[in-house]
Protein backbone atom coordinates (compact mmCIF):
# COMPACT_ATOMS: atom_id res chain seq x y z
CA UNK A 1 0.00 0.00 0.00
CA UNK A 2 2.73 2.73 1.11
CA UNK A 3 4.70 1.64 -1.98
CA UNK A 4 2.80 3.85 -3.76
CA UNK A 5 3.54 6.70 -2.05
CA UNK A 6 7.47 5.97 -2.65
CA UNK A 7 8.38 3.91 0.14
CA UNK A 8 10.77 0.83 -0.14
CA UNK A 9 9.66 -2.56 0.98
CA UNK A 10 11.40 -2.23 3.83
CA UNK A 11 10.37 0.74 4.94
CA UNK A 12 6.82 -0.06 4.89
CA UNK A 13 7.34 -3.29 6.86
CA UNK A 14 9.03 -0.93 9.70
CA UNK A 15 6.54 1.59 8.89
CA UNK A 16 3.20 -0.94 9.64
CA UNK A 17 5.19 -2.97 12.38
CA UNK A 18 5.75 0.80 14.30
CA UNK A 19 2.02 1.44 13.57
CA UNK A 20 0.27 0.27 16.51
CA UNK A 21 2.71 0.80 19.15
CA UNK A 22 3.83 4.17 21.28
CA UNK A 23 7.60 3.85 20.07
CA UNK A 24 9.84 1.21 19.39
CA UNK A 25 13.72 0.31 19.31
CA UNK A 26 15.39 -0.74 16.28
CA UNK A 27 15.89 -4.38 18.04
CA UNK A 28 12.14 -4.82 18.63
CA UNK A 29 11.12 -3.85 14.90
CA UNK A 30 14.11 -6.20 13.65
CA UNK A 31 12.55 -8.72 15.16
CA UNK A 32 8.98 -8.02 14.23
CA UNK A 33 9.32 -7.57 10.60
CA UNK A 34 12.25 -10.21 10.36
CA UNK A 35 15.06 -7.31 8.85
CA UNK A 36 18.67 -7.66 9.64
CA UNK A 37 19.41 -5.23 12.61
CA UNK A 38 21.49 -2.88 10.65
CA UNK A 39 18.77 -2.41 8.10
CA UNK A 40 16.29 -1.73 10.29
CA UNK A 41 18.47 1.01 12.17
CA UNK A 42 19.60 2.05 7.83
CA UNK A 43 15.64 2.04 7.72
CA UNK A 44 14.56 3.83 10.92
CA UNK A 45 17.81 6.44 9.67
CA UNK A 46 15.95 7.42 6.30
CA UNK A 47 12.65 7.37 7.67
CA UNK A 48 13.79 10.02 9.94
CA UNK A 49 15.65 12.23 7.57
CA UNK A 50 12.26 12.06 5.31
CA UNK A 51 10.04 13.29 8.27
CA UNK A 52 8.25 9.80 8.38
CA UNK A 53 9.50 8.87 12.13
CA UNK A 54 10.83 11.48 15.26
CA UNK A 55 12.80 9.99 17.95
CA UNK A 56 11.91 9.61 20.80
CA UNK A 57 14.83 9.08 23.49
CA UNK A 58 18.14 9.39 21.67
CA UNK A 59 21.15 7.64 23.26
CA UNK A 60 23.45 7.51 20.36
CA UNK A 61 26.17 9.39 22.24
CA UNK A 62 28.63 11.20 20.73
CA UNK A 63 29.94 10.73 17.20
CA UNK A 64 33.68 9.91 18.44
CA UNK A 65 32.45 6.93 20.29
CA UNK A 66 33.86 3.34 19.63
CA UNK A 67 31.89 1.73 16.99
CA UNK A 68 30.62 -1.16 19.31
CA UNK A 69 29.26 1.40 22.05
CA UNK A 70 27.52 3.42 19.14
CA UNK A 71 25.76 0.78 17.87
CA UNK A 72 24.50 -0.73 21.15
CA UNK A 73 23.56 2.94 21.83
CA UNK A 74 21.57 2.89 18.36
CA UNK A 75 19.87 0.17 19.50
CA UNK A 76 18.81 1.54 22.34
CA UNK A 77 16.95 4.94 20.30
CA UNK A 78 13.43 4.43 20.10
CA UNK A 79 11.11 6.09 17.80
CA UNK A 80 7.67 6.97 17.39
CA UNK A 81 5.48 7.61 14.02
CA UNK A 82 5.06 11.66 12.90
CA UNK A 83 1.43 11.20 12.57
CA UNK A 84 0.25 9.76 8.34
CA UNK A 85 -1.52 13.02 8.12
CA UNK A 86 1.28 15.16 8.45
CA UNK A 87 4.24 12.54 7.16
CA UNK A 88 2.45 11.19 4.62
CA UNK A 89 0.20 14.01 3.31
CA UNK A 90 2.98 15.69 0.72
CA UNK A 91 3.81 12.06 -0.30
CA UNK A 92 0.33 11.77 -1.21
CA UNK A 93 0.08 15.30 -3.01
CA UNK A 94 3.52 14.58 -5.22
CA UNK A 95 1.96 11.52 -6.61
CA UNK A 96 -1.14 13.52 -7.53
CA UNK A 97 1.09 16.29 -9.17
CA UNK A 98 3.41 13.54 -11.10
CA UNK A 99 -0.08 11.80 -12.65
CA UNK A 100 -1.32 14.70 -13.37
CA UNK A 101 2.09 15.80 -15.25
CA UNK A 102 2.37 12.39 -16.75
CA UNK A 103 -1.14 13.17 -18.14
CA UNK A 104 -0.90 16.49 -19.48
CA UNK A 105 1.70 15.56 -21.61
CA UNK A 106 -0.21 12.39 -22.59
CA UNK A 107 -2.46 14.69 -24.41
CA UNK A 108 0.05 16.89 -25.50
CA UNK A 109 1.85 13.62 -27.14
CA UNK A 110 -1.50 12.46 -28.16
CA UNK A 111 -2.56 15.40 -29.88
CA UNK A 112 0.75 16.41 -31.30
CA UNK A 113 0.67 12.96 -32.99
CA UNK A 114 -2.87 13.28 -34.43
CA UNK A 115 -2.09 16.63 -36.06
CA UNK A 116 1.27 15.98 -37.40
CA UNK A 117 1.08 12.30 -38.13
CA UNK A 118 0.96 11.15 -41.93
CA UNK A 119 -0.49 7.85 -42.05
CA UNK A 120 0.84 5.38 -44.36
CA UNK A 121 -0.33 1.95 -45.04
CA UNK A 122 1.50 0.50 -42.63
CA UNK A 123 0.98 2.72 -39.24
CA UNK A 124 -3.09 2.63 -40.25
CA UNK A 125 -3.17 -1.52 -40.06
CA UNK A 126 -0.56 -3.35 -37.73
CA UNK A 127 -0.53 -6.41 -37.96
CA UNK A 128 0.11 -8.89 -34.86
CA UNK A 129 1.02 -12.75 -34.42
CA UNK A 130 1.50 -14.59 -31.49
CA UNK A 131 -0.73 -15.97 -28.45
CA UNK A 132 1.14 -13.33 -25.71
CA UNK A 133 1.50 -10.44 -28.42
CA UNK A 134 -2.49 -10.97 -29.69
CA UNK A 135 -3.81 -11.16 -25.70
CA UNK A 136 -1.11 -8.15 -24.91
CA UNK A 137 -2.93 -5.70 -27.77
CA UNK A 138 -6.14 -6.53 -27.21
CA UNK A 139 -5.99 -5.80 -23.51
CA UNK A 140 -4.17 -2.13 -23.86
CA UNK A 141 -7.49 -1.58 -25.84
CA UNK A 142 -9.82 -2.80 -23.80
CA UNK A 143 -8.04 -1.03 -20.68
CA UNK A 144 -6.72 1.79 -22.31
CA UNK A 145 -10.33 2.78 -23.43
CA UNK A 146 -12.08 5.93 -21.80
CA UNK A 147 -15.11 6.71 -23.18
CA UNK A 148 -16.50 3.60 -25.27
CA UNK A 149 -15.99 -0.10 -26.33
CA UNK A 150 -17.95 -1.59 -29.13
CA UNK A 151 -17.77 -5.37 -29.56
CA UNK A 152 -18.57 -8.35 -31.80
CA UNK A 153 -18.56 -11.61 -30.06
CA UNK A 154 -18.01 -14.58 -32.42
CA UNK A 155 -17.53 -18.65 -31.66
CA UNK A 156 -14.64 -19.39 -28.72
CA UNK A 157 -11.96 -17.40 -27.51
CA UNK A 158 -8.80 -18.20 -29.26
CA UNK A 159 -5.78 -16.09 -27.81
CA UNK A 160 -7.54 -14.45 -24.86
CA UNK A 161 -9.48 -16.63 -22.57
CA UNK A 162 -12.95 -16.11 -21.60
CA UNK A 163 -12.24 -15.40 -17.99
CA UNK A 164 -9.10 -12.69 -18.74
CA UNK A 165 -11.89 -11.21 -21.17
CA UNK A 166 -14.39 -11.12 -18.58
CA UNK A 167 -11.63 -9.19 -15.75
CA UNK A 168 -11.32 -6.27 -18.50
CA UNK A 169 -15.15 -6.30 -19.41
CA UNK A 170 -15.60 -5.69 -15.36
CA UNK A 171 -12.43 -3.15 -15.42
CA UNK A 172 -14.38 -1.05 -18.27
CA UNK A 173 -17.62 -0.90 -16.68
CA UNK A 174 -16.07 0.28 -13.58
CA UNK A 175 -14.55 3.38 -14.74
CA UNK A 176 -17.97 3.82 -16.65
CA UNK A 177 -16.99 3.29 -20.19
CA UNK A 178 -19.92 2.86 -22.54
CA UNK A 179 -19.87 -0.80 -23.25
CA UNK A 180 -21.75 -2.21 -26.32
CA UNK A 181 -21.84 -6.06 -27.34
CA UNK A 182 -23.33 -7.87 -30.20
CA UNK A 183 -23.24 -11.23 -29.64
CA UNK A 184 -23.44 -14.00 -32.26
CA UNK A 185 -26.72 -16.57 -31.55
CA UNK A 186 -24.49 -19.23 -30.64
CA UNK A 187 -22.18 -17.47 -28.81
CA UNK A 188 -24.41 -18.46 -25.60
CA UNK A 189 -24.59 -21.56 -26.08
CA UNK A 190 -22.89 -22.61 -23.06
CA UNK A 191 -24.79 -21.83 -19.53
CA UNK A 192 -21.54 -20.42 -17.87
CA UNK A 193 -21.10 -17.83 -20.60
CA UNK A 194 -24.68 -16.92 -20.78
CA UNK A 195 -24.67 -16.29 -16.88
CA UNK A 196 -21.61 -14.58 -17.35
CA UNK A 197 -23.66 -12.15 -19.50
CA UNK A 198 -26.75 -11.92 -17.42
CA UNK A 199 -24.02 -10.32 -14.59
CA UNK A 200 -22.18 -8.13 -16.80
CA UNK A 201 -25.58 -6.60 -18.13
CA UNK A 202 -26.88 -6.05 -14.46
CA UNK A 203 -22.98 -3.92 -14.31
CA UNK A 204 -24.66 -1.57 -16.96
CA UNK A 205 -23.30 -3.66 -20.02
CA UNK A 206 -26.07 -3.42 -23.02
CA UNK A 207 -25.93 -6.76 -25.21
CA UNK A 208 -27.87 -7.69 -28.47
CA UNK A 209 -28.19 -10.80 -30.29
CA UNK A 210 -27.83 -11.11 -34.11
CA UNK A 211 -28.51 -14.22 -36.11
CA UNK A 212 -24.79 -14.12 -37.73
CA UNK A 213 -21.88 -11.53 -37.43
CA UNK A 214 -19.19 -11.12 -40.10
CA UNK A 215 -16.12 -10.71 -37.47
CA UNK A 216 -15.22 -10.64 -34.22
CA UNK A 217 -13.90 -7.41 -33.19
CA UNK A 218 -13.85 -4.69 -30.53
CA UNK A 219 -13.61 -0.87 -31.26
CA UNK A 220 -11.47 1.30 -28.45
CA UNK A 221 -12.62 4.93 -28.53
CA UNK A 222 -13.31 4.61 -32.19
CA UNK A 223 -9.74 5.56 -32.14
CA UNK A 224 -8.26 1.89 -32.71
CA UNK A 225 -9.70 -1.34 -33.36
CA UNK A 226 -9.02 -5.08 -33.23
CA UNK A 227 -9.68 -7.52 -35.79
CA UNK A 228 -8.50 -11.56 -35.44
CA UNK A 229 -7.12 -12.97 -38.94
CA UNK A 230 -8.13 -16.38 -39.66
CA UNK A 231 -4.69 -16.89 -41.26
CA UNK A 232 -2.75 -18.20 -38.64
CA UNK A 233 1.36 -17.19 -38.16
CA UNK A 234 3.59 -19.43 -40.00
CA UNK A 235 4.04 -21.27 -36.85
CA UNK A 236 0.17 -22.00 -36.17
CA UNK A 237 0.00 -19.30 -34.17
CA UNK A 238 -3.07 -17.01 -34.19
CA UNK A 239 -3.11 -13.44 -35.50
CA UNK A 240 -4.89 -10.15 -35.30
CA UNK A 241 -5.05 -6.65 -37.31
CA UNK A 242 -5.03 -2.88 -34.90
CA UNK A 243 -6.76 -0.81 -36.98
CA UNK A 244 -6.01 2.59 -36.28
CA UNK A 245 -7.97 6.11 -37.02
CA UNK A 246 -8.20 5.83 -40.96
CA UNK A 247 -11.54 5.71 -43.06
CA UNK A 248 -11.15 1.96 -42.51
CA UNK A 249 -11.72 2.29 -39.04
CA UNK A 250 -15.04 4.55 -39.48
CA UNK A 251 -15.91 1.44 -41.77
CA UNK A 252 -15.56 -1.08 -38.60
CA UNK A 253 -17.53 1.66 -36.77
CA UNK A 254 -20.48 1.17 -39.44
CA UNK A 255 -20.94 -1.69 -39.25
CA UNK A 256 -20.81 -2.15 -35.57
CA UNK A 257 -23.50 0.29 -35.45
CA UNK A 258 -25.50 -1.23 -37.85
CA UNK A 259 -25.33 -4.62 -36.80
CA UNK A 260 -26.29 -2.68 -33.41
CA UNK A 261 -29.61 -1.34 -34.92
CA UNK A 262 -30.61 -4.51 -36.67
CA UNK A 263 -29.90 -7.05 -33.23
CA UNK A 264 -32.01 -8.00 -30.85
CA UNK A 265 -31.82 -6.88 -27.13
CA UNK A 266 -31.35 -10.25 -24.93
CA UNK A 267 -32.89 -9.88 -21.30
CA UNK A 268 -35.32 -7.67 -20.15
CA UNK A 269 -34.63 -4.43 -18.42
CA UNK A 270 -37.20 -1.75 -16.69
CA UNK A 271 -37.60 0.63 -19.14
CA UNK A 272 -40.21 2.69 -16.73
CA UNK A 273 -43.30 1.88 -19.59
CA UNK A 274 -44.25 -1.20 -18.06
CA UNK A 275 -48.14 -1.45 -17.49
CA UNK A 276 -49.43 -1.43 -14.44
CA UNK A 277 -51.19 -4.72 -13.05
CA UNK A 278 -51.69 -6.83 -10.55
CA UNK A 279 -48.94 -9.33 -9.99
CA UNK A 280 -50.97 -12.73 -10.85
CA UNK A 281 -51.74 -11.16 -14.01
CA UNK A 282 -47.50 -10.59 -15.11
CA UNK A 283 -44.83 -12.64 -15.90
CA UNK A 284 -42.51 -13.65 -13.31
CA UNK A 285 -38.49 -13.13 -13.81
CA UNK A 286 -38.09 -15.88 -15.16
CA UNK A 287 -41.36 -15.97 -17.73
CA UNK A 288 -39.22 -12.86 -18.62
CA UNK A 289 -35.70 -14.68 -18.96
CA UNK A 290 -37.89 -16.90 -21.39
CA UNK A 291 -40.05 -14.48 -22.78
CA UNK A 292 -37.20 -12.70 -23.97
CA UNK A 293 -34.89 -15.60 -25.20
CA UNK A 294 -37.79 -16.96 -27.71
CA UNK A 295 -38.31 -13.20 -29.10
CA UNK A 296 -34.78 -13.53 -29.46
CA UNK A 297 -35.34 -16.02 -31.73
CA UNK A 298 -33.71 -19.01 -29.72
CA UNK A 299 -34.99 -22.40 -29.73
CA UNK A 300 -36.88 -23.66 -26.43
CA UNK A 301 -33.60 -26.27 -26.13
CA UNK A 302 -31.34 -23.47 -26.47
CA UNK A 303 -33.01 -21.17 -24.22
CA UNK A 304 -33.01 -24.71 -21.68
CA UNK A 305 -29.40 -24.73 -21.95
CA UNK A 306 -28.67 -21.10 -21.37
CA UNK A 307 -31.34 -20.66 -18.22
CA UNK A 308 -30.03 -24.21 -16.80
CA UNK A 309 -33.82 -25.78 -16.43
CA UNK A 310 -35.78 -28.27 -18.53
CA UNK A 311 -37.04 -28.12 -21.52
CA UNK A 312 -40.50 -28.78 -19.96
CA UNK A 313 -40.09 -25.56 -17.41
CA UNK A 314 -39.07 -23.32 -20.65
CA UNK A 315 -42.39 -24.86 -22.53
CA UNK A 316 -44.75 -24.84 -19.15
CA UNK A 317 -43.11 -20.82 -18.79
CA UNK A 318 -43.90 -20.01 -22.47
CA UNK A 319 -47.43 -21.68 -21.69
CA UNK A 320 -48.40 -19.41 -19.34
CA UNK A 321 -46.88 -16.60 -21.02
CA UNK A 322 -49.61 -17.33 -24.02
CA UNK A 323 -52.35 -17.70 -21.41
CA UNK A 324 -52.17 -14.36 -19.63
CA UNK A 325 -51.77 -12.73 -23.07
CA UNK A 326 -54.67 -14.48 -24.29
CA UNK A 327 -52.39 -15.30 -27.74
CA UNK A 328 -52.36 -18.26 -29.66
CA UNK A 329 -49.42 -18.07 -31.11
CA UNK A 330 -45.91 -17.13 -30.44
CA UNK A 331 -46.32 -13.67 -32.78
CA UNK A 332 -49.21 -12.92 -30.97
CA UNK A 333 -47.29 -13.23 -27.59
CA UNK A 334 -44.97 -11.06 -28.71
CA UNK A 335 -47.10 -8.29 -30.12
CA UNK A 336 -48.77 -8.49 -26.62
CA UNK A 337 -45.75 -8.44 -24.77
CA UNK A 338 -44.61 -5.35 -26.77
CA UNK A 339 -47.45 -3.61 -26.04
CA UNK A 340 -48.21 -4.57 -22.41
CA UNK A 341 -44.48 -3.31 -21.60
CA UNK A 342 -43.56 -6.39 -20.32
CA UNK A 343 -39.86 -5.75 -22.36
Amino acid sequence: MLQELGLGPAEEAVYTALLPRPSASAPDLARQTGLERSETIRVLRDMAARGLVAVVSDASGETSAPAGRRDEAESATRYRLTPPSVALAPLLVEQRNALQRAETAFSMLTEQYRSTAVHPAGSVVEVVVGTEQVAHRFHQLEHGAQRELLVFLVGAPIAVPREDTDMAENSALDRGVDFRVVADQDYLDSQDVAQDMRTAIASGLELRLADTLPLKMVVSDRERAMVPLEVAGPCGEPGAIVVHRSGLLTALVHLFEQEWAQARPLYPTDSGVRVQAAAEHRPTEGELEVLALLLAGVSDRRAASQLGVSIRTVERRTRRLMDLAGADSRLQLGWHAARAGWL
